[in-house]
């Protein structure tokens, strides 16, 4: 299967030959702090895409890790276009810029999101704020001038990496799951503006992702700690996250594969869902 021709995509920075000619962008997704860009996760979904040749726009914030990124998509190997974009877009003006810069892509995937581990009693109004506009408003800009534009065109995808968060909002950063709860409210309300079109709009629900920022974080508590990354992990399973069925962390290329189906024609019957790659975290049948 072919994708519609001329496609692009706009990858946002923390992949089959049926995503020929199209271009999406995807903006970077970070963890820990307010910190940005976890470079391995965010590679992963450009990776598969462009391999499938797709046009690749990869956003991070600085020029250096955009240029790591494209670096490491075309070490792997690829067929589409590759394009860099240094912007902020978890701002008004760093979206301004992506958009100027590129203002038709047909499939956008919103990964930018930060975190921070914050008793709820200690997180000030700042910080609320902070990570409504960058883990919502972000999506939420971009989405608003793309959207549009798919549906004129009759054919588009929009996801947003939100997060088992979302469903189980974490007692140690209750902020950072109300974003991502937030996140699958704007997906399920745009994709009804969608109905009888071929554009869809989806959430993706990672569970514990071993990321840059997630690996790093647990390297340092290890060394903090004087014990092995593996004991952090399974300490972390036992008593943070016992539910999970992976009982390990999820790889990115996991959650990547599944955000490049939901990229597709494959997925055309799928609009308005979220769509879970959690390792089993939640306790649902549903």
């Amino acid at each position: 299967m072919r994708w519609p021709s001329a496609a692009y995509l706009f990858l946002n920075l923390p992949g089959a030959p049926f995503i020929q000619n199209k271009k999406w962008i995807c903006n970077s997704k970070g963890n820990a702090h307010l910190s940005r860009a976890p470079l391995l996760a965010s590679v992963l979904p450009s990776q598969d895409l462009a391999k499938e040749g797709a046009a690749v726009i990869v956003n991070g914030r600085t020029q250096t890790r955009v240029e790591q990124a494209l670096a490491a998509i075309t070490k792997a190997g690829v067929s589409g276009k590759l394009e860099g974009l240094a912007a902020d877009l978890g701002t008004a003006e760093g979206t301004r810029t992506a958009i100027e810069r590129f203002p038709e892509v047909d499939i956008l995937v919103n990964n930018l999101g930060i975190f921070e581990i914050k008793p709820f009693e200690n997180i000030p109004d700042a910080d609320w704020l902070r990570l409504f506009e960058v883990n919502i408003l972000s999506g939420v800009r971009l989405s608003r001038h793309y959207l549009p534009r798919m549906k004129k065109r009759n054919w588009g995808r929009i996801v947003f990496i939100s997060s088992e968060s979302a469903i189980q909002i974490p007692a140690e950063m209750i902020h950072y799951g109300m974003t991502k709860t937030v996140q699958l409210a704007i997906a399920r309300g745009l994709a009804e503006t969608t109905a009888g079109t071929n554009v869809t709009v989806n959430s993706v629900l990672p569970g514990p992702t071993a990321s840059e920022g997630a690996s790093n974080f647990i390297e340092n508590l290890a060394r903090d700690q004087k014990t092995t990354r593996q004991e952090v992990e399974r300490e972390f399973f036992r008593n943070m996250r016992p539910t999970s069925l992976l009982k390990r962390m999820i790889e990115p290329e996991e959650v990547a594969n599944l955000v490049t189906f939901v990229c597709s024609p494959l997925s055309s019957a799928i609009n308005g869902a979220a769509l879970r790659a959690d390792g089993g975290v939640v306790r649902s049948i549903v």
